[in-house]
């Protein structure tokens, strides 16, 4: 595939409902934006993933594509961008919008059936030789509130206990017994502060580390922060460690070590993505989850019960060694 025009003015980008997809996605994103310094761009996505792409520079918009019966959303977005002569239109969702459009280039992801990363499956579709990271773009706000949030002084070690989906959540006690294990005198992080995150009715997931760690003065931001506030905090913090999830993939874009914790997730293709990240998973490898149920997404209960808190400890003690 060749490469995109040097030259361009108008770029309608068309990215994922879901924060993580969006996430992963931002790489194509970031390319175009430091190799194209004149071109401006609209942003459609989800409403979810809308507040990650505000600081976007030379942004023009961000068209927020509420879901619809029958994919009457797809007709609004035709219909918000018709108007309009594109010199390029990148479709990261695989639609068929972007045929649809006056453009002087189309780029269209087409998902591949091999077990690739999905950061360097989105750059695939502007036929590039790099692989470009992730990468949240941060307002000055967000910045000065995170600084105020989290002040220089001991690191930090945030965690997010949560997932989308059970099936993809570590039990809750075993996140204390690692966080207290990690911050304790002679852990890896002893004494670091502890900043846990989640969204609105993730409180829950908080309540075993709360209870490992009655004496601790925890950071409990769960649910009160907006996603680019969080994403500058993720850039303030030593060790991030979670479950599959967009926050994961969120602090992997802000370049903070960050570790995954695996088990019914494809980490070939979900793991966060960076030299400065890692996964860790019990013994248990994700082909043979996957074969052990019709659709494991349905599943109501934790698929990581074969990973133990001394795995995590050990991965976790690796990746701050090597970061």
């Amino acid at each position: 595939m060749r490469g995109i025009s040097a030259s361009m003015h108008d770029v309608l980008l068309i990215t994922s409902t879901r924060i993580g997809d969006a996430i992963i996605n931002s790489g194509v994103l970031r390319y175009l934006v430091e190799t194209r310094p004149e071109a401006r761009f609209t942003i459609a996505c989800g409403p979810l993933a809308a507040p990650l792409f505000a600081a976007v520079p030379r942004l023009e918009r961000v068209i927020v594509m509420s879901k619809k019966k029958a994919g009457a959303h797809w007709f609004d977005l035709w219909r918000d961008t018709v108007g309009k002569s594109w010199d390029l239109v990148v479709d990261l969702r695989c639609s068929a919008t972007a045929w649809a459009l006056l453009a002087s280039e189309r780029r269209i992801l087409k998902q591949s059936s091999a077990p690739i990363h999905k950061v360097a499956e989105a750059a695939s579709a502007l036929g590039i030789d790099t692989v470009p990271d992730p990468k949240i773009y941060l307002s000055d706000a967000a910045k000065a509130k995170a600084a105020e949030l989290l002040p220089d002084g001991a690191p930090v070690l945030a965690i997010c206990p949560s997932a989308s989906m059970p099936y993809k959540v570590w039990p809750g006690d075993r996140f204390g017994e690692l966080v207290k294990r990690l911050t304790a005198p002679g852990g890896a992080m002893a004494g670091a502060r502890i900043a846990i995150f989640g969204g609105p009715g993730d409180q829950a997931a908080a309540a075993p580390i709360h209870a490992a760690l009655p004496d601790a003065e925890l950071l409990d931001f769960t649910g009160q922060l907006g996603l680019m506030d969080v994403a500058a905090c993720f850039e303030r913090v030593r060790l991030f460690i979670g479950n599959d999830s967009g926050l994961m993939h969120m602090a992997a874009a802000m370049q903070t070590p960050t570790l995954g914790l695996f088990g019914p997730s494809d980490e070939r293709r979900y793991g966060p993505y960076g030299a400065h990240c890692a996964i860790v998973r019990g013994q248990t490898g994700f082909a043979e989850i996957d074969a052990a149920f019709d659709d494991r997404r349905l599943h109501p209960e934790s698929l990581l019960l074969d990973l133990e808190v001394e795995a995590a400890y050990d991965a976790a003690e690796a990746l701050l060694k090597r970061t």
